[in-house]
């Protein structure tokens, strides 16, 4: 449910068009029409608005009386403006000269002329139907609240919007194709009367036209067997005629064959009036305007919200009393009814069919006690549980899968309904609790506000942690609407996809069958990295530190560290540099590297450290060299190197690695200031489904143990990836907490790309087959919420082709020889250590502090310890002790973690010592 203040007036229907299906019906009709990176776009483009690849299922034509005028001529008379019917006397026998008489026209009267004349002569014609009516009145509140939720999700996603009339239009087609004794209309054969049954519903749409003179036209074309549609299909016919209305492109066939019309005075304010029937057809439905009854018009919108009074819409079906008798009119009334309240999964089947994520709002009888009652009281407790319960599990309804592999469900606790809350509640205000920092708010606006910070196409887990400081952190990050993304940022992050997807697709063309462990599907992971390093550039971090397994990694060394493509195809060649860290031998994804990262604020240093085993393995490598690097920047390290470490969702819940230094994370002789963790969620493990490869629900479970929040987010929206990602980077820099970015995605060519992976998992792969990439996803929403232009569009779609170009002429200019590298000299380290400096060292090891008491069995080991040099018996903690000491003397840092280095398992090694009386650690060195 969702507030309906948001919905618009009537009079604010129009046309839903879209740029990109406009250029997509020049791609149709002629592909060379539009540009190469066009074609490249459209290859396998599904349109979501006014065009469709497949053609429409034709109803038969009516059977015509043979003496009559035939229903397709008829249609095709009113379609034509320069029709000159009745314009002149019909043709007969001469009349005689007296009655030639040449009649008076008045100075103010115009003759009818065209399809103004065809309109009035079919008026006339239409009052041989004897017609009766049928009206019946409809809350349209469940109406209201669904239209809202539906058009929420696509103003976010591609600028659409569905009116009323769409909805309304649907249920009588539902309605239409349950009761065949409706879809008749009547004509004589031979003076004989005949009823005809058609087999399709087509449903005309009486659009009035404005003309240049001023004047209004009305027209009704029809959408073809819309009863064999599905609601997407329906909406996107329905656009699509009244788009070739506006633009004057209308053909004979949009008029012929009409069985049932549709007609909207409402939109107009109208609440009652009586159409004509035309003679070819059966049925004609009205749709009036949706307004409260009369007697609430003037009411204090307060009052009607308490009094639990909304909006009504009359329905009215005129209909040939002939051929259909008011019963079947009534009963088809009454369906349409039962359908605007949600039965038979009306609203369900429409969610489905515009794949909009959540569950429909349910229609209810409201139940409102009086202000300040008992049982009001508990409403407001309810409210308060439904607010805890959307922070809490709100990520359960989010939508968070780009393959979409199972149907939305409600969970119970998110869903008003389970808390007695009603459709009815959501223009009453009620205690927030703190939600967006206010007291009061329209539970509408309660459940829209929760819905954007939790349940869109992120999700987020964090009432796990026990610091309220920084679930209040969150939650005001969550709940405050972001910022709006500049125009800049949004090619930033298309440019972004268009360089990961292009070095794939480059080396997929160039090394077909290679082991890539590629990026495709997971392409989002750029521009997060990206927000990730400009965040951190801006905070005046100098220096970012990646740890990451195979997926992706060739990606991240070319468009994150800079990577020279040619330098990358050599090694797809076997030309590996012995110099380059992770050695000689090394496989190309298991290397690393150095670079700068270029952002709008300045550069940054980054690194990919060598994974130096399998998949996690990498992880405390990473800990421990940002440890050092920061350690090497004094107090303030920390706030100068940030760490990053890039993870597989089936490694992350599955090697123990992850859990362990989870656990260390937070230790004072470990802790790096938070490390930003991205899980390349891919939904699948080498070739095992996420049901067999863990008990936990989420494969990000593990982050729980050191209560770091988890954010959950769809990687087909890279725009909230970015969001994540400057989420993430804040936490961490507010709490030096680990802090964990699921970004769920996809693997397009499975495991490695010579692994087949529909072997095991064909029904993903299938949905994978027919998935466009992100980038094209991301450019079409641009387009057609108006953020690009076509030729912004064009430019980028250009600049994507370039780039593949360039990698093309990179390879080719390569040798493929590997340089003239010398053999890396190899040196043996002086170990040695004068006789002074050990003195020196072991007066520090044994000179214990004054008011020190050292434990009583280790007393005598620091005296013995002591003459050791001198008697030439030095153990084994004495000479590690010895050889630490000397480093430190050289100025290199030494740091001792962990139990076992402080002091040994079998008490030999005692770095650190600990007051007998106090507790109080002392360390000689």
């Amino acid at each position: 449910m969702t507030s309906p203040r948001e919905i618009k007036a009537p009079e604010d229907f129009g046309p839903n068009v879209w740029l990109v299906d406009q250029m997509f019906r020049r791609y149709l009709e002629a592909p060379d029409s539009v540009s190469e990176s066009w074609q490249e776009f459209f290859e396998d483009y599904e349109p979501q608005s006014t065009v469709s690849r497949s053609t429409s299922v034709e109803a038969p034509p009516v059977t015509p009386s043979p003496n009559g005028p035939q229903p397709s001529e008829t249609s095709r008379e009113t379609s034509t403006p320069s029709s000159q019917a009745d314009d002149d006397a019909p043709p007969g026998a001469e009349a005689p000269k007296a009655a030639q008489k040449a009649a008076v026209v008045p100075h103010n009267a115009t003759q009818l002329k065209g399809i103004t004349a065809t309109i009035a002569r079919r008026m006339d014609e239409s009052l041989s139907v004897p017609t009766a009516t049928s009206v019946r009145t409809v809350p349209s509140k469940l109406l209201e609240v669904n239209r809202l939720i539906i058009n929420n999700q696509l103003r976010r996603l591609n600028g659409g919007k569905i009116s009323f009339t769409h909805l309304i239009g649907w249920a009588i087609v539902r309605a239409l194709k349950e009761m065949p004794s409706m879809r008749v209309s009547y004509v004589e054969i031979d003076d004989k009367p005949y009823i005809v049954e058609h087999d399709h519903v087509n449903l005309g749409l009486a659009i009035d036209l404005p003309r240049p003179d001023g004047t209004r036209v009305l027209v009704v074309p029809n959408i073809k067997a819309a009863d064999a549609m599905d609601f997407r299909s329906f909406w996107m016919a329905y656009e699509n005629l009244v788009l070739k209305t506006r633009n004057n492109k209308l053909t004979p066939d949009d008029y012929a064959g009409t069985t049932v019309s549709l007609t909207n005075p409402g939109t107009i304010g109208t609440v009652q009036s009586v159409p004509r029937l035309m003679t070819e057809q059966g049925l004609i439905v009205g749709v009036r305007a949706i307004t409260f009854p009369p007697e609430y018009q003037a009411a204090d919108p307060d009052y009607l919200a308490r009094q639990g009074i909304g909006r009504v819409i009359a329905l009215t079906s005129t209909y040939d009393h002939r051929v259909i008798q008011g019963a079947a009119s009534g009963e088809m009334l009454q369906r349409i009814h039962g359908y605007l309240l949600g039965e038979d999964g009306f609203y369900d089947e429409i969610f489905r069919s515009l794949a909009v994520p959540y569950t429909p709002a349910r229609w209810a009888v409201d139940d409102n006690p009086p202000l300040g009652s008992p049982d009001w009281s508990e409403k407001q407790a309810n409210v308060f549980r439904l607010v805890n319960a959307y922070r809490v599990r709100g990520h359960l309804i989010a939508d968070l899968d780009p393959l979409r592999q199972q149907p939305p469900e409600m969970y119970p606790e998110l869903d008003p309904l389970y808390y007695g809350l009603t459709i009815w509640d959501l223009e009453r205000e009620f205690a927030t609790g703190g939600v967006r920092g206010q007291k009061i708010m329209k539970l509408g606006q309660i459940l829209s506000v929760l819905r954007d910070a939790y349940c869109r196409s992120t999700g987020i887990e964090f009432m796990h942690i026990q610091e309220t400081e920084q679930k209040k952190w969150l939650q005001q990050q969550l709940e405050n609407p972001p910022p709006a993304l500049e125009q800049a940022d949004r090619v930033r992050i298309l440019r972004k996809l268009n360089q990961a997807e292009a070095f794939e697709k480059f080396l997929h063309t160039k090394y077909t069958g290679h082991k890539r462990f590629g990026l495709e599907g997971a392409e989002s992971l750029i521009p997060l990295l990206d927000a990730v390093l400009s965040a951190a550039t801006a905070d005046g971090m100098d220096e970012a530190v990646i740890g990451m397994a195979h997926r992706g990694r060739l990606n991240v060394l070319a468009n994150v560290i800079g990577k020279r493509f040619d330098r990358i195809f050599r090694e797809f060649e076997g030309d590996l540099d012995p110099q380059l860290a992770g050695g000689s031998g090394d496989v190309k994804y298991h290397l690393g590297a150095h670079g700068t990262y270029e952002t709008d604020d300045g550069d940054i240093a980054v690194e990919v450290v060598a994974n130096p085993s399998h998949l996690e393995a990498v992880d405390p490598v990473l800990a421990g060299v940002v440890r050092a690097k920061q350690e090497q920047r004094g107090s303030t390290g920390h706030h100068q190197v940030l760490p990053i470490t890039i993870h597989g969702d089936a490694a992350f819940a599955g090697q123990g690695v992850v859990v362990e230094t989870f656990n260390l994370s937070q230790l004072r002789g470990y802790r790096i200031g938070g490390t930003v963790h991205v899980v390349v969620n891919n939904q699948v493990g080498f070739t095992t489904s996420t049901r067999d490869a863990r008990s936990s629900f989420y494969a990000t479970d593990v982050a729980k143990t050191v209560q770091a929040p988890i954010i959950h987010v769809n990687g087909d929206d890279p725009e909230a990836v970015v969001r994540a990602a400057q989420i993430a980077f804040a936490f961490r820099q507010e709490f030096q907490k680990d802090v964990v970015i699921d970004m769920i995605c996809y693997r397009r060519r499975g495991h490695n790309e010579g692994d087949e992976p529909s072997y095991t998992q064909p029904v993903m792969y299938r949905l994978i087959d027919e998935h466009r990439s992100v980038r094209k996803l991301y450019l079409e929403r641009l387009v057609n919420t108006q953020a690009l232009s076509m030729d912004e569009g064009e430019q980028l779609l250009s600049e994507f082709r370039s780039l593949m170009e360039e990698a093309f002429h990179e390879r080719e200019g390569s040798t493929g020889v590997a340089p003239d590298v010398p053999d890396p000299e190899v040196r043996t380290p002086e170990t040695r250590v004068d006789r002074p400096t050990l003195e020196q060292v072991m007066s520090f090891l044994t000179g214990l502090p004054e008011g020190f008491t050292p434990h009583p069995k280790l007393e005598r080991l620091v005296k013995d310890r002591a003459r050791a040099l001198e008697s030439g018996s030095i153990d084994w903690g004495a000479a590690e002790a010895l050889a630490f000491g000397s480093l430190a003397v050289q100025g290199v840092p030494i740091r001792l973690a962990g139990e076992d280095s402080r002091r040994g398992t079998f008490s030999h090694r005692h770095a650190e010592l600990t007051d007998y009386r106090t507790g109080e650690p002392w360390v000689p060195l």
